[in-house]
């Protein structure tokens, strides 16, 4: 079986890189490698999501859903610099690369990259961001939101971006059947950013 950017550890050569990408208005360098997502570009969709999202202020528990090779907990840690991100991946490789990104741009104090199962289960946060991993499937999706979004501190906000070819209009009404106050924030590029908010 070939490998995908949610397989535990990518079997295929790094062929490392470094690309350019802006986080916020800041232009940073980043550490990509084959076997994780988007490892050409900033992807685009986290773009829209960074772009039509308001910066975190003050003193908050973040947490980067699928974070890849780190850019939404990497601007999340530039711009809200009292902030604690944890950064969760099934992908080993991408979470190394997460952790030398976090080092390079002055951060690793701030950023903990981890597998999924490492995190504290009685850790709760302020918000939870995601380009959540849609190809791993409908239920498997499904499972992962309702995983972390009973992690959402009252009155906590999940923001997630979900390309509108990718199914982003019955998420967010799976979403909203299944009891959560979801809206749709912003349209851009193909993409919908959704805001989820948990109960008082």
């Amino acid at each position: 079986m070939s490998d995908h950017y949610f397989s535990t550890a990518p079997a295929g050569p790094e062929r490392r890189r470094l690309i350019n990408a802006n986080l916020w208005g800041r232009q940073v360098s980043l550490i990509t490698a084959a076997g994780v997502f988007s490892p050409d570009e900033l992807d685009r969709g986290t773009a829209v999501l960074l772009r039509e999202s308001p910066v975190p202020q003050g003193k908050r528990r973040l947490l980067d859903l699928g974070c890849g090779y780190g850019p939404i907990a990497l601007a999340l840690a530039l711009h809200c610099p009292a902030a604690l991100i944890d950064a969760v991946d099934v992908n080993e490789r991408a979470l190394i690369l997460c952790r030398q990104n976090a080092e390079a741009l002055g951060v690793a104090g701030r950023i903990n990259a981890c597998l999924p199962g490492q995190i504290d289960p009685e850790i709760r946060y302020d918000e939870i961001w995601s380009n959540p991993p849609i190809r791993i499937g409908k239920e498997a999706l499904h499972t992962l939101l309702r995983t972390w979004l009973a992690r959402l501190k009252p009155g906590g906000i999940a923001r997630l971006v979900v390309s509108k070819n990718l199914g982003a209009d019955s998420l967010q009404q799976w979403l909203t059947t299944s009891g959560y106050e979801c809206v749709r924030k912003a349209s851009s590029k193909g993409f919908r950013v959704l805001e989820i908010r948990a109960g008082q």
